[in-house]
């Protein structure tokens, strides 16, 4: 079973139980800076939000979005349809398989992801297939995403994605190994004095040793949304 939720006005994105999406895909796509008719490729694209968050605010020349489970690639055609999407390419397809002609030469300028957060022997494995490939590294790992971005991007290519503060030197020495050096990094708390749940990385393909710190993203403040918070969900 399907819904749908509405992103801007008259802009429906398809969702089901297995394929939703949080805040996190919203942050992301705020994060990644994205230059003039510049072409995408979102990998683990889910039901395809960060895709779609960035066509609505960010005007990309063309996204390609990538994801290995059927009923998410189902959902996001259903959505391309849905608002009659002529620069979104879906793609069903393990990201591991994807090399340099995937895509028909064309040049990939920025690469974004909201990859499976945990470890794939870390904490309890869901019996559900679709739940524990969403969470875990089942079908990729953090090197898979990189190896792939080492493929894909030219010299000055952005990787840019989110994962949780613990796995942050997993994902930076990863992204250095794979020669996509981290050059900016943000950190997410859910408010003041609480410890980041979450980070924001961008990678640039054979980049130069030189990472800037960001200030700090709270969501909460008083009980309430951030107006930082709050400017990001309003620039839909």
């Amino acid at each position: 079973m399907f819904e749908t939720e509405e992103l801007a006005d008259g802009f429906k994105v398809y969702i089901s139980e297995s394929h939703r999406f949080g805040t996190d895909a919203f942050l992301l796509a705020n994060f990644a800076a994205l230059g003039h008719n510049e072409v995408v490729l979102d990998l683990c694209a889910g039901c395809g939000i960060v895709g779609f968050l960035l066509f609505l605010t960010k005007n990309p020349k063309l996204i390609h979005a990538v994801e290995v489970q059927k009923e998410a690639v189902d959902l996001m055609r259903r959505t391309v349809e849905e608002n009659k999407l002529t620069n979104f390419d879906v793609r069903l397809a393990d990201l591991r398989d994807l090399d340099s002609n995937a895509f028909h030469g064309g040049n990939i300028n920025l690469i974004v992801c909201n990859p499976p957060y945990k470890a794939e022997f870390s904490g309890l494995l869901s019996k559900r297939g679709d739940v524990a490939i969403a969470r875990h590294e089942v079908m990729c790992t953090i090197d898979d995403i990189c190896k792939v971005a080492s493929r894909l991007l030219g010299v000055g290519g952005r990787l840019c994605l989110c994962q949780r503060s613990e796995r942050l030197v997993d994902t930076l020495v990863t992204m250095r190994a794979n020669k996509i050096e981290p050059k900016r990094i943000r950190f997410v708390s859910f408010k003041m004095g609480r410890s980041p749940w979450l980070f924001l990385v961008e990678g640039r393909r054979s980049g130069r040793p030189f990472l800037k710190i960001d200030p700090p993203l709270f969501l909460e403040a008083d009980s309430r949304a951030t107006p930082e918070l709050l400017g990001i969900y309003g620039k839909l």
